[in-house]
């Protein structure tokens, strides 16, 4: 769906500077268990060519790597590009970094045997683009496979909570329909794509408060940080405290910890 009032041009750029904002390996770091897991149950072999779509920092591409696939990433922000290259050196795997929107990928059809993101394809504005592309650049018979945050879990009313206080732009698909089987089914079966879906369970542990994990997040992760910065002092605030009690409700570990099951749909699509 086109945007109705902003230039996609202008969307893009807005996007790119939210996830460069902050430092984005930080919030990974609580993820990276959760991203190998889904890693090992995919079924890759030595030699596969494999591409992670909106890479991050290289969660899914980093472990996909050490399995001896050969392993591509790509991301529309240039700083965790250079931390994902960072990482896969820092251990001698083989893996390709580079900038890329999911929407228009930078690779001819038919190149990849895996095809796989991890709450990030998600996110970009026009979902039946990257739909098409995601089953462009698979070859015949190979495997597209996506984590999407669902609308119920505590990922998708964090991000509900927060469009309270700043809505995102018109015309644009949530991006946790993604999270939605029955529109997952229509955005990938439509290509005559076997479709199978399960929900799952992403465990954050913080050793600090739930206070202290608004704060993480407002320092850390860059769309957190923008929609702050778009408020007035009161309105930080009191998205701060909603933000805090949302943690808190969720929260099974102590008072003196945070520790969140967020749930999540795992798609395979063959």
């Amino acid at each position: 769906m086109q945007p109705s009032r902003m230039p996609i041009e202008t969307l893009k750029e807005r996007m790119k500077g939210s996830w460069m904002a902050g430092d984005f390996g930080e919030i990974a770091r609580f993820t990276a268990t959760e991203a190998e897991a889904f890693v090992n149950r995919l079924p890759i072999q030595p030699g596969m060519q494999v591409l992670d779509v909106a890479c991050g920092t290289g969660n899914l591409a980093v472990p996909a790597a050490r399995k001896g696939a050969v392993v591509t990433g790509v991301d529309i922000a240039p700083n965790l590009i250079e931390q994902a290259r960072a990482r896969a050196d820092q251990e001698g795997l083989k893996a390709e970094f580079r900038e890329g929107d999911a929407e228009q990928l930078p690779f001819p059809d038919a190149q990849f045997d895996t095809v796989m993101s991890m709450f990030g394809a998600m996110f970009a504005p026009r979902p039946d683009l990257v739909a098409s592309e995601l089953v462009r650049v698979c070859r015949p018979g190979g495997l597209i496979a996506m984590a999407n945050w669902t609308p119920e879990g505590f990922v998708g009313k964090s991000f509900a909570l927060t469009s309270r206080y700043v809505p995102p732009p018109e015309g644009i698909p949530a991006p946790v329909l993604w999270g939605k089987e029955e529109v997952v089914r229509e955005r990938l079966g439509k290509f005559n794509r076997q479709v199978e879906t399960v929900r799952r369970k992403a465990k954050f542990e913080y050793p600090f408060d739930s206070k202290r994990v608004v704060e993480f997040f407002r320092r850390y992760f860059g769309p957190t940080q923008m929609a702050f910065s778009k408020l007035d002092d009161a309105g930080q605030s009191t998205l701060a405290k909603d933000l805090e009690n949302l943690w808190t409700e969720y929260n099974e570990g102590s008072p003196h910890e945070t520790i969140v099951s967020a749930e999540y749909l795992e798609v395979r699509v063959t």
